[in-house]
């Protein structure tokens, strides 16, 4: 249900911020009325129906026991108060030891990275530290919808440059087109979510190079960079003239299947870390003491941990694609992510939102349709497009795509 202007006292000639955030997530119509989140309306309709929820991408499985038990030990140890704002030393630490190992990065632990309230926080700090009215901040599109939000509640404007199926690649000289003087900052996530793509070296260098013309500041959200698949992940702050000018994000959810421990960091050049930290201080301060010291483990893993779960979710992508194809639908394979895209144009489907919210009683899935995730003009590129999450359980998966396999001959 839809609340109205009214509902809020709503009135002057500019909008407030929540008004900001909300239109910058399309969650706001054009009258005024507020809607809730795809991922709450998709839930909601999956929980009444007793659907299979592959909407929203989180795992229905707890990562590794050497984690649980690191952070078990730290509650018992005493490590529940405050941690540092910037987030605890052997955290970060841990943080610059990997990148170092799988990078050769090598951030100063004490002024090039700081700890959030996951990668989402990061974000947001990062981008109300840097932007504010008459900037723009560029991204690709579709695109995660706290980037519109945070992008609104800072009064920057959101320009995009489209990612195209089946490979969801940039053209680029679409994304040159979207720079300009008032380009402030590029937010690149990479792997993509939600359409799966994973950027190679030459489209990333592109970006540094545009961002290096147009004196752009890069931010990066690398959330999933264990989750990729025959693919290698390239940050961008290894890329010749991007060190001095990008922010990296990533965080554990993702990668140790812990998402509701909220453990994130970023990292960068020490002015651009400590602007962000100068925000972050002021939004939750710092969160999750002894989550912090259980990731620090976590990042220590050996490296068959982190080939392993990228063939385990390999292997998951490839039985929930197979009910897809059943069905009837053209499944344009991820590099990357948790999350599968499919074209429903070859059952004569061309409006994703609509079966979207049909699915569940339908055929007992949910999914999220992409062009939630756009802007009008985008919206109407991926019109039959819809998003799937395959960071279930095999069995999950499995039951699923048979009930898939059903859509054909249920419509």
């Amino acid at each position: 249900m839809s609340a109205t202007k009214s509902d809020f006292g709503v009135s002057g000639p500019h909008p407030l911020p929540w008004q900001r955030a909300a239109t910058g997530a399309n969650l706001l119509s054009g009258d005024g009325s507020l809607g809730v989140t795809i991922f709450e309306e998709m839930t909601t309709l999956a929980l009444s129906a007793g659907a299979i929820n592959l909407g929203q991408g989180f795992p229905d499985e707890d990562g590794p026991v050497e984690i649980r038990e690191a952070a078990q030990a730290a509650i018992a140890a005493g490590a529940n108060q405050y941690a540092p704002g910037k987030g605890i030393p052997v955290l970060r630490e841990a943080i610059s030891a990997h990148q170092s190992r799988f990078y050769g990065l090598t951030p100063d632990p004490d002024t090039e990275i700081i700890v959030t309230t996951g990668a989402t926080e990061a974000i947001a700090a990062a981008l109300l530290a840097l932007v504010g009215p008459g900037d723009e901040v560029l991204t690709f599109e579709p695109f995660y919808d706290s980037y519109g939000a945070i992008i609104g509640l800072a009064g920057a404007t959101h320009v995009t440059a489209p990612l195209l199926a089946p490979d969801f690649q940039p053209d680029l000289d679409a994304l040159e087109a979207a720079f300009s003087n008032r380009t402030k900052v590029v937010l690149v996530n990479n792997p993509h979510n939600p359409t799966g793509a994973v950027f190679p070296s030459e489209v990333l260098q592109r970006v540094v190079d545009l961002a290096e013309r147009f004196g752009s500041i890069i931010i990066t959200d690398e959330v999933y960079e264990h989750l990729t698949f025959g693919v290698r992940h390239v940050p961008v702050a290894t890329l010749p003239g991007a060190a001095g000018r990008t922010m990296t994000i990533s965080s554990a959810g993702k990668t140790f299947s812990f998402t509701g421990w909220k453990i994130g960091w970023l990292s960068g050049p020490a002015h651009l870390v400590a602007a962000a930290r100068t925000v972050k201080q002021f939004l939750s301060y710092s969160s999750g003491t002894p989550f912090q010291s259980a990731i620090a483990v976590g990042l220590e893993l050996p490296d068959e941990f982190y080939t392993g779960i990228a063939d385990t979710l390999r292997y998951k992508r490839d039985i929930l694609s197979a009910g897809l194809r059943a069905a009837g639908l053209d499944v344009l394979t991820p590099q990357g992510t948790y999350f599968v895209n499919v074209d429903t144009s070859p059952l004569g489907i061309t409006d994703a939102v609509d079966l979207a919210r049909k699915l569940p009683a339908l055929v007992g899935v949910a999914a999220i349709p992409v062009p939630v995730f756009c802007h009008a003009e985008g919206a109407e590129r991926t019109r039959s497009l819809l998003r799937f999450a395959f960071c279930k359980k095999v069995h999950v998966l499995e039951e699923a795509a048979e009930r898939l396999a059903t859509l054909r001959e249920r419509l």
